[in-house]
């Protein structure tokens, strides 16, 4: 992928640069390895970032974490719960990394990163927008390192404009950007949503934008610049109702779990207090549901009133049609429901609590979890790929054995400045100035 990129590096710096934390072929790194050449300096934290960053590992990319001397990434004390002492936040987000601790600010500290960046082919940050240009690692201070760098800038809100400057998370930008208003019960308060989707959405911005750029530079050698930020993200999800108020001026409202333009398409009481979620996409979906939930002659009766003869007539008697088939689901417990609905093409699903999600029979088929050798001994449990490649990984077997523990602040600080050309007596001198921070 990155030989055209080479080619320009060594026009522009007179040299072959080595590649950092390189290892030799084997079966392993065919599997999953789609970015197994790439090299990507990551100086984020918290979630939207090091998210990115995992999807990209998952790849097979080489991730150099970044830290602060110290603590390292906040999210590493965002406990309890914990796992061998570490959060189990940054657990969830920082799998497969190789951290480094340095203190950038000074300017032995910024000579090992502009190091890193002749070597790397991704930069990619969430500070304050400017902020890391005043410290000389801004994207035009880079491209001069290495014209073939990719530059991503993840921010609160954009790189200008009035709120350039401010903090960003993601519960402000899910605020701002109206995810809160329509959300919740109806009639009822705004309401955050369970996991922080704005900042993981905008980590998947992030990931497709870097590969889209690396695809770019295989065509013309360069790298670019990219900019995410929560806010664009969180109105880009605004999607359907946020074109529906652009184009009828229709402001949605909170609906509970119920859609704002599909009826019915909510979550249903049963008879034992859990819920089941049931969609009508469709007429001939509403019918089946119909001949599901009611008896047979009520069924008929309710596809043929006129009320409820298409999505726009069973939208305006929303509030009718769900007093119905909240009534005729509360005469059985969920598990017979599920029954009765297995096989009739009908989309449903039982409203699980976390500990039901992973006992269920899909997800365990789907191999969602892995377990990962933990750096300070046992094993823990992790979330695994989304999305598999074949034929690269028709399963996660040799994949997983290649998984490693998200890592230590500094854990990998000595194997990193060795291959940059730092001596033991360089590094001893490092430390003693606490420029850098080694754990091991």
């Amino acid at each position: 992928m990155i030989c055209p990129k080479r080619q320009v590096l060594n026009f522009f710096h007179g040299f072959k640069s080595s590649r950092l934390l390189s290892s030799s072929p084997d079966s392993t790194t065919k599997i999953q390895g789609c970015l197994s050449d790439i090299t990507i300096l990551d100086l984020t934290r918290i979630l939207a970032g090091p998210f990115c960053t995992m999807l990209l590992s998952d790849l097979g990319a080489k991730v150099i974490k970044v830290e602060k001397p110290g603590k390292g990434d906040e999210t590493r004390s965002w406990g309890p719960p914990y796992a061998n002492g570490d959060a189990a936040y940054y657990l969830s987000i920082n799998r497969n990394k190789k951290s480094i601790a340095v203190d950038f600010k000074k300017s032995e500290g910024l000579k090992i990163l502009e190091k890193l960046v002749a070597q790397s082919d991704v930069f990619i940050e969430n500070y304050i927008p400017g902020k890391l240009s005043e410290m000389g690692l801004g994207y035009d201070d880079l491209n001069k390192i290495n014209p073939g760098i990719i530059y991503c800038s993840i921010s609160g809100f954009g790189p200008t404009g009035p709120y350039a400057r401010r903090a960003g998370f993601d519960v402000i930008a899910a605020s701002m950007g109206g995810l809160l208003a329509i959300t919740g019960p109806e009639g009822g308060a705004p309401c955050k949503v369970g996991v922080a989707s704005t900042d993981l959405s905008t980590g998947l911005y992030a990931h497709g934008a870097i590969l889209a750029a690396l695809h770019q530079r295989t065509h013309t050698g360069l790298g670019m610049k990219i900019d995410c930020n929560l806010l664009s993200t969180q109105v880009s999800l605004l999607a359907n109702l946020g074109v529906g108020y652009l184009n009828a001026g229709l402001v949605p409202q909170r609906r509970g779990t119920a859609h704002e333009n599909v009826v019915p398409y909510q979550a249903f009481k049963c008879a034992d207090g859990r819920y089941i979620t049931i969609c009508a996409g469709s007429d001939k979906m509403f019918h089946s549901i119909c001949k599901v939930v009611f008896p047979s002659d009520e069924a008929e009766k309710v596809i043929n009133d006129p009320k409820y003869v298409d999505n726009a007539s069973r939208n305006v008697n929303r509030k009718e049609l769900v007093d119905l088939i909240e009534k005729a689901l509360a005469r059985k417990p969920m598990q017979e429901w599920l029954k009765d609905f297995e096989g009739t093409g009908i989309s449903y699903g039982p409203v699980n609590d976390v500990d039901l999600v992973f006992e269920d029979p899909q997800v365990i088929h789907n191999q969602s979890v892995i377990d990962v050798d933990h750096n300070k001994g046992g094993k823990i449990k992790l979330l695994g790929p989304a999305v598999k490649y074949q034929p690269l990984a028709p399963n996660l077997t040799a994949f997983r054995e290649k998984m490693t523990s998200p890592p230590d602040v500094g854990e990998h600080t000595i194997q990193v400045l060795e291959q940059l050309g730092y001596d033991q007596k360089s590094i001893e001198q490092l430390k003693e100035k606490k420029i850098i921070q080694c754990s091991k």
